[in-house]
């Protein structure tokens, strides 16, 4: 089994920041939660987390990327340490080389890039340091912006996955970005 490399640096493009994620950032995403009500909804899960789930995330986050289950990186403005968002990878099949990612940012910082410029970072470094063959991402039809942000930092869309996720007990479409190594 593979497993996801701890940054011994932060990855950079100039214009957004990926690093390992901390204890220290969970004052943010307290305070992202708060002040986006539907944003534990976008991201599938049935409420905000609170501080102790926060925690507990970010002791197993070592012991999970080691054994190559998933990776939870955050999202910084240069020059800042504070988090502006995180970007998972999950749904790992080292067999078939391929993980999901899921992103979220903080209100504040929305509509500058960021999510674009993260999403293109950390598809290349699960391409070629991780190496994986793809990455995906799912999407609800109705997050135009995270389609968008993938679709600017070169996923492909492939089409619409029907009833695929189940949402607060409804079962609503996905939409599926990929990237591959080609599309670098």
């Amino acid at each position: 089994m593979s497993s996801f490399p701890h940054l011994s640096e932060p990855l950079t493009d100039g214009g957004v920041v990926l690093r390992d994620y901390l204890e220290r950032d969970i004052p943010e995403i307290l305070i992202a939660y708060q002040d986006d009500r539907r944003l534990h909804v976008l991201g599938g899960e049935d409420r905000p987390p609170s501080g102790a789930e926060l925690g507990r995330r970010a002791e197993r986050e070592p012991a999970a990327r080691t054994a190559g289950e998933y990776a939870t990186l955050t999202i910084l403005e240069p020059g800042s340490d504070t988090c502006r968002g995180q970007l998972r990878v999950e749904d790992v099949d080292w067999d078939q080389a391929r993980a999901g990612l899921s992103i979220w940012l903080a209100p504040q910082v929305r509509g500058r890039g960021l999510g674009r410029r993260a999403l293109r970072l950390a598809g290349a470094w699960l391409l070629e340091a991780c190496g994986l063959a793809r990455a995906e991402l799912l999407a609800d039809p109705a997050n135009i912006p995270v389609i968008h942000a993938a679709q600017a930092a070169g996923f492909v869309r492939e089409g619409v996955l029907r009833e695929y996720l189940r949402r607060r007990g409804t079962r609503i479409d996905a939409v599926v970005l990929s990237l591959i190594p080609t599309d670098l």
